[in-house]
């Protein structure tokens, strides 16, 4: 009912003042370096406001954009979105038209505003069987990530289309291609040759819709045993900054929480 009044200048000043100052709180403490998100709930979105399905799916857009500037704001280097697996090429034909088509539009966006990709500084990488994407959606896709690979401020690592059983198998490839000995071959090696093997290890992974399973989504990083994983009862959509802020700070307090006991025990020992 007062939607309205975030519309107001004093309003929005406030609101951007008051996420400035949670930032930099976020910033002071530990803050997770990178995080995963599992983007699911698009779909059932739409069918509950009788909405079409494109219009779910471009509102889960928005909600990412808001969210990964909340998190780069707060210190986060790097994070990762599943936004096309590669089974949800099985999905009908209408649907796999339109999301190949948003993806198109909003990255071409990127393409054609360099200057944006300057400002916010975020360094684009396109993880992911890219040869099983029409040819003109894989070509705004690698000139965003061309255009951006020199930026330093952040990652953002669009998964598309993936697996994580995908991006094993390419990764045992790459080791073979590269004549390993048996010998040399062990969890560090097939973690460095994994899609996300250029960034900070996963710290966090973030799921929406209250699914509780990885539906095939970053499976070899998030059985680290640092490795935090939140179901969210919420769609997709209905992700706020506001609980992306909450989320931080819930994970800063339990790492700074956790290094403290085992301190204590090291020290008692």
């Amino acid at each position: 009912m007062l939607d309205w009044v975030s519309t107001f200048p004093l309003t929005r000043h406030i609101a951007a003042f008051g996420k400035n100052q949670l930032c930099n709180i976020l910033r002071s403490g530990p803050i997770p370096q990178h995080i995963g998100f599992i983007m699911d709930g698009n779909r059932r979105y739409a069918r509950q406001r009788n909405m079409e399905m494109k219009e779910g799916h471009s509102a889960g857009f928005d909600s990412m954009a808001k969210l990964l500037e909340i998190c780069y704001d707060c210190g986060v280097k790097a994070a990762t979105v599943f936004a096309f697996s590669i089974e949800n090429f099985n999905r009908s034909d209408y649907e796999i038209e339109w999301l190949m088509k948003l993806a198109k539009s909003k990255f071409k966006q990127i393409v054609d505003n360099g200057e944006l990709c300057e400002k916010y500084g975020v360094k684009i990488r396109i993880l992911g069987n890219i040869m099983l994407l029409p040819s003109d959606v894989r070509q705004v896709l690698l000139e965003a990530q061309e255009i951006t690979k020199n930026n330093k401020r952040a990652i953002l690592n669009v998964c598309c289309p993936y697996t994580s059983r995908d991006d094993i198998t390419h990764a045992i490839k790459k080791i073979i291609v590269e004549n390993y000995n048996s010998d040399d071959i062990d969890e560090n090696l097939i973690s460095n040759n994994l899609y996300t093997g250029q960034v900070p290890k996963l710290d966090l992974l973030i799921r929406t819709s209250g699914v509780y399973r990885l539906s095939d989504f970053m499976l070899w990083e998030s059985v680290d045993l640092d490795c935090e994983i939140e179901i969210l009862s919420i769609l997709w959509p209905q992700f706020t900054p506001q609980m992306m802020i909450w989320i931080l700070l819930k994970w800063s307090f339990n790492k700074t929480y956790y290094e403290t006991e085992m301190n204590d025990n090291k020290k008692s020992i």
